[in-house]
């Protein structure tokens, strides 16, 4: 068994070697907590759940950290908006958060570390970078970082500086020695509270964005880890300066393996407030139950864009009702994964190649036909347990198909299930058929089985 990942930094996949043999250290930019978390986070925390829950399926002790960013310019803004105090304002919207993440099956990770509670290792990552001369106090008392002095800058985003420089997203400011030059440090202004402020040696202040995920991570997991992890949006700048920083620091290779997932649209356009399409979590889950939501974002390849859409959550809700209905005469079974089964291992196949979970999905398919066909309280298991390696299947088939179809519509289909049985011990074997492809064409598949028939959506 190897665990193959697609490198951001390499641009290419390579097997996952722990720097500590059977122990993997993984680093995930979590949220900055000044608003509802919305669908491109929705999508972040659920993938990187899946690559837990996996990696802990393969035998792997896992350290999964995922950030809180609880001090930005947002937060204060939004703060002094609401007219509330700082804290108050986070531990709300962290609380939210976690509504939303339970709803969804996303597992807390193992470490959640608040920035305003790791001030005093920036502080030293700061200094030791100011002493090295990678780090400056510019003419309005903030602490930058000297891009031009550290000499790999550049190769997670795969460009050189002066492309960065002539397009890319940097911070403009006319006290820097260099437009590419970013803030680690920001001295307080007076406007802000004090809450936001701490004491440093340029001052009192507060630490830049990206500083903050250097510290915590090595505080967290140590000078080398695995795997750094978040949304594609995150390559270039906050990626890219986090690396600066901490080999700035420390003179080693960071991090093994950096991973990236695709950005979410609706429908077919970038999710933004300009556009009005701008939904988040608890908006979706409204209308949408959240398994189904679960499934529509982890059935696609975690890389690639995922477009949301009110006929892909459709469409999702009828793949998910197929899998359950093929469990609806097993409700009690206990989920158990024979890694020996031929499917099984063609869904170990799947997601260890770079956690392909369309490949392993279809097998969860190829499953639910087998034991349609079979009736057979071994696939049961087998189906159940593999959906709940991702966090799917995991209700009992009532629990998640009585809401699946309106209660008018459940009358309809059990008379014409009664008048097809009728009919077909009537020997009327031409109204039967005709009953079977009037519910077909309402997407209703009925397979005659022993002791009964069995009913599921065509997704």
């Amino acid at each position: 068994m190897t665990i193959q990942i697609h490198n951001t930094l390499t641009r290419s996949k390579q097997p996952l070697v722990p720097l500590e043999p059977g122990h993997v250290r993984m680093y995930v930019c979590g949220m900055t907590v000044y608003d509802y978390c919305h669908l491109g986070h929705a999508r972040m925390m659920a993938v990187f759940d899946v690559v837990q829950r996996w990696l802990k399926a393969r035998g792997l002790r896992v350290t999964y950290v995922r950030n809180i960013t609880d001090v930005d310019d947002k937060i204060i803004r939004r703060a002094h908006e609401a007219g509330v105090g700082v804290r108050e304002l986070t531990d709300r919207f962290i609380a939210a958060m976690h509504e939303d993440t339970e709803a969804l099956g996303i597992e807390r990770p193992d470490l959640e570390p608040r920035a305003t509670e790791h001030i005093a290792p920036m502080l030293r990552m700061i200094s030791s970078l100011v002493e090295r001369g990678l780090a400056y106090q510019d003419a309005a008392g903030d602490v930058d970082y000297a891009v031009r002095s550290f000499p790999g800058y550049g190769r997670l985003s795969g460009k050189s500086l002066d492309e960065l420089h002539a397009g890319e997203r940097v911070e403009v400011d006319a006290a820097k020695r260099d437009p590419l030059d970013f803030v680690l440090w920001k001295r307080a202004k007076p406007e802000e509270p004090e809450e936001v402020r701490w004491d440093s040696p340029w001052g009192p202040g507060r630490p830049g964005w990206h500083i903050e995920c250097s510290a915590m991570s090595c505080e967290m997991l140590g000078e080398q880890f695995d795997i750094h992890g978040g949304g594609a949006d995150l390559q270039f700048p906050h990626h890219e300066n986090e690396i600066a920083q901490t080999e700035g620091v420390t003179g080693k290779p960071w991090v093994s393996m950096w991973m990236h997932n695709g950005f979410v649209r609706v429908d077919e356009q970038k999710m933004s407030k300009s556009l009005g399409n701008f939904l988040t979590i608890r908006e979706v889950l409204k209308s949408v139950d959240p398994e189904t939501l679960r499934f529509f974002i982890i059935r696609a390849h975690y890389r690639s864009p995922l477009n949301y859409s009110d006929d892909a959550l459709r469409d999702a809700r009828l793949s998910l009702e197929r899998l359950y209905l093929a469990l609806q005469d097993y409700p009690q079974v206990a989920g158990s994964v024979d890694w020996e089964h031929p499917l099984a291992q063609r869904f170990g196949a799947a997601m260890d190649d770079d956690f392909n979970t369309p490949e392993a999905f279809a097998v969860l398919f190829e499953l639910a036909g087998a034991l349609n066909r079979s009736a057979s309280p071994e696939l049961a298991a087998l189906l159940k347990g593999l959906g709940g390696v991702v966090g799917l299947l995991q209700s009992t088939p009532q629990q998640f198909l009585q809401g699946a179809t309106p209660q008018s519509e459940k009358q309809w289909i059990e008379q014409q299930v009664q008048l097809r049985a009728q009919a077909k011990q009537a020997r009327d074997y031409a109204s039967a058929d005709r009953i079977r492809a009037e519910l077909l064409q309402r997407g209703i598949q009925l397979e005659d089985k022993p002791g009964g028939v069995t009913l599921w959506r065509r997704a």
